[in-house]
């Protein structure tokens, strides 16, 4: 096997496990088909299916199966999709054991739709977002949501993302939606005019906005509409009426300072809302202004997220204040926003406010040395908890690695630690993985990629996760590791509790790099930065001990 080979190392996540491919989902019909209708103990107590039975409950099985999965996913946008993959798979197991045990049907239920006892959730749930993304007219409008015109049908939510709606598939959506809308309390409508017009666009919107006004509704996705303000403002009747809302899904809408306005006017009620998602919007610091006065008037949130919405730091401070109303707050994104060290500072006075924190992802504030200093302190008393800190971006240095790592000494429950895209180099490198080597028996990812570190800075992070126990995935990329020094992190990790295979892909590493030390002549100590023989003099031991 050649040397490249050998250097290989699967990226396991970059990959996305969830939506499952077309393909895949026939291959599951075949499968749960073949296990239907074949002998086994289940046949031989209850009796065996035929073919097209069997085929029939197997097609009902993993629609239901897909569209709970595909919910779960939605829920949890940021994740590789394993818990989407788990649900899909449990779920189908469980249905084809309760179709096994009911037995084939008999004359007399041959023109009943086949299997309802079991699949009875089946008729819960309308989800149309299957496939590529569409232009549906008038007709197909009708075909897909033809189940909703059932008597006595018991859908609580519907999804028709991915499906572009024009005014005549509207007029046809519009009734049928207000026969059921007193049954509905689940809406995801985000992405159902793509492509269209701006007037035509509008005019959906509305007449979607008047057939659901009126629905006592617990969750709502109008995410990926380019609504603006007077997209939000088309959908005034819905969103008046919206006064037990707990999930509100607003990413990609282009919400803009009036359109932020006039969501915050619409809405009469925030009061048991526990999930409030802004992403990828243009809101700006005078539009986070009247997002801060909807989470003000939000004491339930649950999970907040704000990220990529052009925020700087009189929106970010404006925001982080408002958060100190929100204290069961567990999950917390403001990523990739303009904050800066007073919005960060403002948010570490927030912090001990939020003591159920378990998640917080500050990546891309500007936040700097001070920032980090502040809101890591703030943790360190409040969020004993925390299971996820991503602090990646931040031209966070080696002066806050004291700061830093007596912070993650105390943060014990850590699963993911991101520290990428900064400015540790191995002095601030050495101290920080020091601080995880003892303990942290529940980390399982640590990304410092992009640190301007060498040969040292790398053999401390590998021998601070070589032994943890579930650990999956050390990234190291994008420094300046010697060929010396990459061979040295594979024999700590082989030497290990863990194989090579949770070393992260080294394709952008540069061994013959230097870190730019110009910036920061006036950091240095008495013990110069660039006496590498000294630090190196101080791992002496990490390789002996490793050796061990």
């Amino acid at each position: 096997m050649d040397s490249s080979a050998q250097d290989f190392q699967p990226r396991t996540f970059s990959v996305k496990l969830w939506p499952p491919s077309e393909s895949t989902r026939l291959l599951l019909v075949e499968r749960m088909t073949k296990n239907l209708s074949n002998d086994s103990i289940f046949s031989r107590k209850y009796g065996l299916l035929g073919q097209e039975e069997a085929h029939e409950n197997a097609e009902r099985i993993e629609q239901l199966c897909f569209a709970s999965a595909n919910e779960q996913f939605n829920k949890e946008p940021d994740g590789d999709g394993s818990s989407a993959v788990q649900l899909y798979a449990k779920e189908t197991s469980k249905m084809m054991l309760e179709v096994l045990k009911k037995g084939p049907r008999t004359a007399s239920e041959s023109e009943a739709p086949v299997a309802d006892a079991p699949l009875k959730p089946a008729d819960t749930i309308l989800d149309i977002s299957g496939g590529k993304r569409a232009f549906i007219e008038a007709d197909e409008a009708k075909e897909l949501l033809s189940p909703l015109t059932k008597p006595g049908n018991s859908y609580y939510k519907i999804c028709f993302s991915n499906r572009s709606f024009g005014v005549d598939a509207a007029n046809v959506a519009g009734p049928i939606l207000e026969s059921v809308k007193n049954q509905l309390t689940e809406v995801d409508i985000s992405d159902f005019v793509a492509g269209r017009p701006e007037d035509e666009a509008l005019d959906v919107m509305r007449i979607f906005s008047k057939a659901l006004g009126g629905a006592v509704l617990r969750y709502l996705n109008i995410s990926d509409n380019a609504l603006g303000e007077k997209g939000v403002r088309a959908f005034s009747e819905l969103l008046k009426s919206q006064e037990n809302l707990e999930e509100l899904y607003v990413m990609n809408d282009g919400i803009s300072e009036d359109a932020a306005k006039a969501l915050s006017e619409l809405i009469p009620s925030t009061d048991k809302l526990k999930v409030l998602h802004f992403h990828n919007n243009m809101t700006g610091d005078e539009g986070a202004v009247y997002v801060a006065e909807m989470v003000k008037r939000s004491p339930n949130l649950e999970s907040f997220r704000c990220s990529a919405t052009r925020i700087g730091p009189d929106g970010g401070v404006a925001l982080s204040e408002a958060l100190g109303t929100c204290t069961n707050l567990k999950k917390l994104d403001l990523r990739d926003n303009l904050f800066g060290v007073d919005a960060g500072i403002a948010l570490s006075r927030t912090l001990p406010k939020l003591p159920d924190l378990v998640e917080l992802y500050l990546s891309d504030l500007n936040l700097e040395n001070k920032g980090t200093v502040a809101i890591v302190s703030a943790l360190k008393r409040s969020a004993p908890q925390l299971e996820v800190l991503e602090l990646a971006g931040n031209e966070i240095n080696a002066k806050a690695a004291p700061a830093l790592a007596e912070f993650l000494t105390a943060m014990q429950s850590l699963k993911k630690l991101t520290l990428a895209e900064n400015e540790l180099k191995d002095d601030g490198a050495v101290i920080i993985a020091q601080s995880l080597e003892d303990g942290h028996a529940d980390l399982k990812e640590l990304d410092v990629s992009t640190n301007m570190f060498q040969r040292v800075g790398a053999r401390c992070f590998a021998r601070a996760v070589a032994n943890k126990p579930g650990f999956v995935h050390l990234n190291i990329n994008g420094n300046f590791i010697s060929d010396e020094g990459i061979d040295e992190v594979k024999d700590m990790l082989k030497a290990g509790k863990n194989s090579l295979d949770v070393l992260g892909s080294l394709d952008e590493n540069d061994p013959e790099g230097e870190p730019d030390d110009d910036e920061e002549e006036d950091n240095k100590d008495a013990k110069d930065g660039d006496d590498q023989d000294g630090l190196d003099s101080k791992l002496q031991n990490v390789k002996v001990e490793q050796d061990d």
